[in-house]
């Protein structure tokens, strides 16, 4: 069975588990852009205070990405990831799972709502290059870990507590495999947000400033 089959196949047995993962992400990006407003005065104006230095420093050609940046970027996916595949071997982990799309969520949501919240929309603007292209792959790469982690746990409680005995390895390894791919893709998306991601917030920046003027 193809890659392309094997996912078709996958989202129509666990198509109700997409869709509560989505509603948590979407929950969480809703409660992350509401917690926006919730920060006090001061915080706002900190916050502000940094953002308007990046993008300063940007628009002054500064160098933001590079193989550091790469690093660091993977590092963060690479935990996220394997957290989720680790949650998902045990049963207790699976509230988990479910916590950290809701976190994902609001991270996303606290980002946008920050750059909308002080520029407006020409933050609205900064983010469609900044922050959405890449979390266009980083969210279905993280619904499918959540789905395949959440679907091996279940096979766990069947096969321990319901005595519908079966084989624990084919299933462990297609979820490993599974997690081991989104890896993989989110290794491209590390290399788009070191090397691209800083030349379209560049290309973006001057707009910006030119506007603000």
């Amino acid at each position: 069975m193809s890659w392309n089959n094997r996912m078709r196949s996958d989202l129509r047995e666990h198509l109700s588990l997409y869709v509560f993962v989505a509603v948590l992400l979407v929950m969480g990006i809703v409660f992350g852009a509401l917690m926006v407003n919730a920060l006090s005065a001061e915080q706002k104006e900190e916050l502000g205070r940094h953002l308007g230095s990046f993008v300063q420093m940007i628009d002054q050609g500064a160098e933001i990405g590079g193989k550091a940046s790469l690093q660091a970027t993977f590092l963060i996916h690479l935990k996220w990831l394997l957290l989720i595949w680790l949650l998902g071997l045990s049963i207790i982990g699976l509230p988990f799972i479910f916590l950290l799309d809701f976190l994902k969520g609001v991270l996303l949501g606290f980002s946008v709502g920050v750059l909308v919240g002080e520029m407006s929309w020409k933050g609205m603007l900064f983010a469609l290059v900044s922050v959405a292209p890449q979390n266009m792959i980083i969210i279905p790469a993280l619904m499918i870990c959540s789905v395949s982690a959440v679907s091996f746990s279940l096979y766990l409680i069947k096969n321990r507590f319901l005595q519908k005995k079966g084989a624990l390895y084919p299933p462990f390894v297609r979820f490993s495999s599974v997690t081991l791919s989104m890896i993989v893709l989110l290794f491209g998306v590390s290399l788009f947000e070191a090397y691209l991601s800083p030349s379209l917030m560049q290309w973006v920046t001057p707009m910006l400033t030119a506007l603000a003027e």
